[in-house]
């Protein structure tokens, strides 16, 4: 022990003698220093791990922010289409179509499948300890990895194969490949490609007598429903602004009573919202007076 402030007296520590000397923690040496054998899962095998997610999260982020996801085209709810996830959900899509996943087993196809799934998938360090690294010797680890591989791509292919059979049943076309097809038409028609502008355009053709009751005809009919509110249309539904440039009053009569291309018959539909005859009649009058010169 020490007095005072002496510098040159002898410091002598008192300890408990029945207290062992520990070596604290021992980080193991690095597994390539024994053939054969594998490093400690913590810490180095997990700061390994997380590092290399680390990496990669931040080089997703920079591909994220210096190439941003483009827009598609605008949702058409009026189109009639068949609804598809992206393709790497495609297996997930067709697995939920199965008996055994949906209507009454709903719950057991997404609580009880998935949950031993990624039980198994949390087991497998536990249930594969051995040392070997060679995929033919670990079969537990294996026959899981090769399963998973297999279900995904057949429920994928099964996803895929079933949307081409429903489009050839109901005669349909993708949306995109349809936009593509009219785009490639204009090409070689030497047309300009179509653009929002053309639809900005036809938004500055004003509403001609717009006070007029037949628009509350319009509304109570329904016609709003495809032709919008602003009746500038959405959709595959053309605006109604300017109309009377191209029709006149007894052509859209006709339509409204016959329909016409994908439009079909208003006519019973207002008839039965409590529309009248007269009513339609000078909706169709409104309609043909609605031209971009007045």
């Amino acid at each position: 022990m020490a007095h005072g402030n002496k510098s040159d007296e002898k410091v002598v520590f008192v300890g408990d003698s029945r207290v062992r000397k520990g070596n604290g923690f021992i980080v193991p040496p690095d597994y390539t220093a024994y053939p054969g054998k594998s490093e400690a899962f913590i810490p180095n095998f997990l700061l390994k791990e997380w590092m290399v997610g680390v990496v990669v999260l931040v080089g997703f982020l920079v591909l994220t922010i210096s190439e941003p996801a483009p827009l598609g085209y605008p949702a058409d709810p009026g189109a009639s289409v068949i609804p598809m996830p992206d393709w790497y959900f495609l297996f997930l899509y067709e697995y939920l179509k199965l008996p055994y996943a949906s209507g009454d087993y709903v719950v057991l196809g997404t609580l009880g499948v998935s949950g031993v799934a990624f039980g198994a998938l949390l087991l497998v360090p536990f249930l594969d300890t051995g040392k070997e690294r060679r995929f033919y010797k670990r079969p537990i680890t294996s026959a899981l990895m090769f399963l998973s591989i297999i279900a995904v791509i057949f429920l994928t292919n099964s996803a895929w194969t079933h949307y081409e059979e429903q489009l050839e049943a109901t005669g349909q076309v993708p949306e995109h490949i349809e936009r593509e097809e009219k785009a490639l038409e204009r090409r070689e028609q030497g047309l300009p490609p179509e653009s929002n502008a053309k639809q900005a355009a036809s938004d500055e053709v004003a509403i001609v007598d717009k006070d007029n009751p037949a628009m509350e005809t319009l509304k109570k009919a329904g016609c709003i429903t495809c032709h919008a509110a602003d009746m500038n249309g959405q959709g595959n539904a053309p605006s109604l602004r300017g109309v009377g440039d191209s029709l006149d009053k007894e052509t859209i009569a006709g339509i409204i009573k016959d329909g016409r291309g994908q439009m079909p018959s208003m006519h019973d539909q207002a008839i039965n919202a409590g529309v009248t005859e007269e009513e339609l009649d000078q909706l169709a009058e409104w309609l043909a007076s609605q031209k971009t010169a007045e």
